[in-house]
């Protein structure tokens, strides 16, 4: 083990700075790229990211996906009525319980959405190649842990 001093700590924190800005610039870049998928989907910037919940973990209940987004139900009514209207999604009875509605996304839109992202993803498999699996493992723990302490912090700001 590595005997800590007080240049180890400096270049700890200098790294430590430098990932949290990393990670403040890549949602600042993913933010200007969703922008503009939704300016060319006609989406407002709220509803692409429900669409993207809607995709990846639904078919959802309306009150589920209010409470995974962090928005207020009566604000999810508007974004879910307009995402039907554009076509994007469908609202559906549940077979298990008729009083209880799920949303899903119509597959043959994702296409669209896919297809604007497609150089972005493309770039995203070239810089991931440059690592081998041991690597990516790591990357992909990080994030994860980076991910669970944005939703903690998101979760005691929205209670508190």
């Amino acid at each position: 083990m590595t005997p800590v001093t007080s240049g180890n700590r400096r270049t700890r924190r200098q790294l430590t700075t430098q990932v949290k800005t990393s990670l403040r610039d890549l949602r600042n870049q993913l933010s200007m790229l969703n922008r503009q998928v939704g300016n060319r989907l006609d989406l407002k910037e709220v509803d692409l990211d429900c669409l993207d919940l809607i995709s990846r973990q639904g078919p959802l209940s309306p009150s589920v996906l209010s409470r995974r987004a962090g928005l207020h139900p009566a604000t999810m009514t508007g974004i879910l009525d307009r995402l039907e209207r554009a076509g994007w999604i469908v609202r559906e009875r549940d077979p298990a319980d008729r009083r209880a509605v799920t949303v899903r996304v119509l597959p043959d839109r994702g296409r669209e959405v896919f297809q604007l992202y497609s150089g972005a993803n493309s770039a995203m498999d070239e810089i991931c190649a440059e690592y081998d699996e041991q690597q990516l493992e790591l990357l992909v723990g990080f994030l994860q842990k980076a991910t669970e302490a944005g939703l903690s912090a998101t979760t005691d700001l929205a209670s508190g």
